[in-house]
């Protein structure tokens, strides 16, 4: 069991209104911090009041980006219950993140009683408005004071709180997405299903051209040929193409391994629905779409569980799908999600944790 040392803060903040969350703007009282060093491992775990870092500017992380970081929600259920949705899932990734970019892995029971430990300290910001939830910040970064590129001997882990609402301003209306095909977001071999601040680092420009042509996000396509479709930048991508769900397949290592998108392919074959997970090419959405068998497409995601894509940009064509209207099996798919996310339905998965 992990010992964790609790120093509450003599300064609570002021609560945001709860209907004007936005997402990412407002955090918590405490946090959570943890150590690791060769000679003792992971060690002095403490929840201590949110507060500054002090890093030297030496400090690995600033340089060479050995770092990774999480997303995951805490909701509030009408009976009083708080609830996580597939916590393990969460910290199984982060685990594999930290493979691959050598930094130390965490006891996965004790990464999960550090996110209880946390949001039952600070159990009062969960937000209970609807569509709020409390989104939790793992992460980890390299922390030894050195110019030089090896893996660093030191690290400190961070979780952070925050009070949110949708993700999206459209939040469940559809979002305009647009085809990017001048830069790459990742390649076979490299980081893409690890979820690292690279990734989005290079995501940005992408979406800021996405922005500047009046776009919610970018879709962004393989590195090699630039014809497979891998992810959009926040959300793993579906298709609805005459009635099956299709979406990217993982296999080659450069996308990320969703957890909203593994529950939204369970949840679909528990409808007897039929789910493809394979290489999926813009010519075959054009062609699908012009032949009007392009039924629906959707993202998914921690932040924004279910978003509808009403619109696709191709080199210039525009795409409208299912009349920019959402689709019922997104609207089916985010009604159950969230229903069991916030305790409102069965939940047949045993996907929700109760902390308690």
């Amino acid at each position: 069991m992990l010992d964790i040392k609790i120093q509450k803060t003599e300064q609570k903040r002021q609560k945001p209104d709860q209907t004007k969350l936005g997402f990412g703007n407002y955090y918590t009282d405490h946090m959570f911090l943890m150590n690791y060093s060769q000679e003792k491992g992971w060690h002095d775990a403490r929840i201590v009041p949110y507060q500054n870092l002090s890093l030297d500017p030496a400090t690995m992380v600033f340089h060479y980006a050995q770092e990774l970081f999480e997303g995951m929600k805490a909701y509030k259920a009408a009976d009083g219950r708080t609830l996580l949705f597939r916590p393990m899932k969460n910290i199984e990734r982060m685990n594999n993140t930290a493979k691959r970019l050598c930094i130390p892995q965490i006891n996965p029971e004790d990464a999960l009683e550090a996110i209880k430990a946390l949001v039952k300290v600070d159990d009062e910001w969960i937000p209970t408005e609807p569509d709020t939830s409390l989104y939790i910040r793992p992460f980890i970064i390299a922390t030894d004071a050195h110019l030089g590129v090896h893996p660093s001997h030191t690290y400190l882990f961070i979780i952070i709180l925050s009070p949110v609402g949708s993700y999206y301003p459209e939040g469940i209306n559809p979002v305009k997405i647009y085809i990017e095909r001048e830069y790459v977001r990742a390649v076979k071999g490299g980081t893409g299903f690890a979820k690292v601040g690279g990734n989005y680092a290079a995501s940005l420009i992408g979406q800021e051209k996405a922005a500047r042509l009046g776009y919610a996000q970018s879709l962004w396509l393989d590195g090699i040929e630039r014809k497979y479709i891998d992810e959009v930048g926040a959300m793993n991508v579906f298709f609805v193409i005459d009635g099956t769900v299709v979406t990217p397949a993982l296999d080659e290592g450069n996308i990320l391994p969703g957890v909203t998108r593994a529950s939204c392919i369970e949840m679909l074959k528990s409808w007897g629905m039929k789910v493809e997970e394979r290489k999926l090419s813009v010519d075959e959405i054009v062609a699908a779409h012009k032949a009007g068998k392009l039924n629906e497409a959707f993202g998914s995601g921690t932040a924004a569980v279910i978003s509808p894509i009403g619109e696709l940009s191709n080199d210039g064509e525009k795409m409208i799908l299912n009349e920019g209207k959402i689709g019922p099996i997104a609207q089916k798919l985010y009604d159950n999600l969230t229903g069991i996310q916030w305790g409102k339905i069965a939940d047949p998965f045993g996907w929700s944790v109760e902390i308690k």
